[in-house]
């Protein structure tokens, strides 16, 4: 029974595993990563020397206030808050936004077009309708109109 039910469990697994989402996932994760680096890199090589040379060659590495100041005599290490290295997170997450943007705005484009393409050539390829014809009225607002037409003729 132990048998059956690990069988069980490990073909549910992989029945997860197989699905399309969980792939796509994994493959949205894997290039994210490796974007995440290329970002990285386009930050602190060459967004963030640019930055620190306009405000005076500061590196953002380097800014910090520092608490507790390093004591090698007692063996304690320096206690800082690296306020340079949140500001260049921050940075990276406007570039990697700013990104995304870009790339979402294009597909959301593209598709628009795609989808204003097909809305032409099915147009195009439907036959010409002929306007619907008024439905015939009911019998009660048959008699309705011909009550309505009596009280204005008096």
């Amino acid at each position: 029974m132990a048998a059956e039910k690990k069988k069980g469990f490990f073909a549910e697994f992989k029945e997860f595993i197989s699905r399309g989402n969980v792939m796509d996932l994994a493959v949205g994760m894997i290039i994210g990563s490796a974007f995440t680096a290329i970002v990285n890199s386009l930050v602190n090589h060459i967004v963030m020397p640019i930055i620190g040379a306009i405000i005076g060659g500061i590196n953002f590495d380097n800014l910090k206030i520092v608490i507790t100041p390093a004591d090698e005599a007692a063996g304690v290490a320096e206690a800082a808050i690296c306020y340079g290295s949140f500001i260049q997170a921050i940075v990276n997450f406007l570039i990697v936004a700013f990104v995304i943007f870009l790339v979402v705005r294009s597909m959301n484009k593209f598709r628009a077009k795609m989808e204003a393409k097909k809305a032409a050539e099915a147009a195009a390829e439907a036959p010409a309708e002929e306007p619907a014809a008024e439905p015939e009225p009911t019998k009660e607002e048959a008699l309705l109109t011909e009550i309505r037409d009596l009280l204005k003729n008096k």
